[in-house]
């Protein structure tokens, strides 16, 4: 079937896999951390059906994809662990809540208002973690750094949401500067926001930080979810 992956397919994403995991084993132990407290999300994002079904065959559980409308049409093909990592509208939530294990955008109110709606009227609680924009970038979404706290309360309170954890996108970094040292202040930053934010809120333990190419600085200052998608299935068309 045009949506199965072939055996070479399968054997190439493996071998993506083991050494994505090598990585964060080795990232780990260099920081003294557990690498089984780091979750691999692998991110899908333009990749086909049969792609997605060699990830779950080289043993991938959690996977996560930018936009709704994709989301939609892979879960309609492939059950797994469904995470959404991309940017939310408000018009999009009916689509989402229920059908992922975690949302990992919310970064407003009147989204966490929307998200609650729906989980309520559904009779469910959608795990959610607050985005931050920690390096203040206008191409990013997030919170800013100064107003997590008041975000966090505001979702915890709110009936149908449960907040979890926090998620960060650094900014690019410049030409000469390697992306770990670009990102490392930057997710210092949230592991510390998380830090203070679980004196008030216990249940606000993930760190979402961390992706391909700085995955190694994010796992060292505490990620407890990593989000790869290059390093998986190789670039896709527009991708860094």
């Amino acid at each position: 079937m045009r949506d199965e992956p072939d055996e070479a397919t399968i054997r190439e994403v493996r071998e993506r896999a083991d050494a994505v995991r090598g990585r964060i084993i080795d990232a780990a132990h260099a920081a003294g951390r557990d690498p089984d407290a780091v979750r691999l999300i692998a991110v899908t994002k333009t990749h086909p059906v049969a792609t997605v079904r060699a990830a779950l065959a080289a043993g991938l559980e959690d996977l996560g994809e930018n936009r709704v409308e994709e989301l939609v049409g892979k879960q309609a093909s492939v059950a797994a662990r469904w995470h959404l990592v991309g940017r939310l509208q408000r018009n999009k939530v009916r689509d989402v809540v229920g059908r992922v294990v975690l949302i990992h955008s919310v970064d407003r109110r009147p989204l966490v208002d929307a998200i609650g709606r729906h989980a309520v009227s559904r009779g469910l609680v959608q795990d959610v973690l607050v985005q931050v924009n920690v390096g203040e970038d206008p191409a990013k979404g997030g919170c800013d750094l100064a107003d997590v706290g008041g975000l966090v309360s505001y979702a915890a309170a709110t009936p149908g949401v449960r907040v979890v954890g926090l998620m960060t996108v650094p900014p690019l970094p410049g030409p000469d500067v390697a992306p770990g040292t670009a990102a490392a202040p930057h997710f210092r930053a949230l592991r510390e926001a998380r830090d203070v934010l679980r004196a008030e809120h216990p249940a606000v333990e993930e760190l979402s930080m961390g992706m391909s190419d700085d995955l190694e600085a994010a796992v060292a200052e505490g990620a407890t979810m990593v989000r790869v998608g290059s390093a998986l299935f190789g670039p896709r068309e527009g991708a860094r």
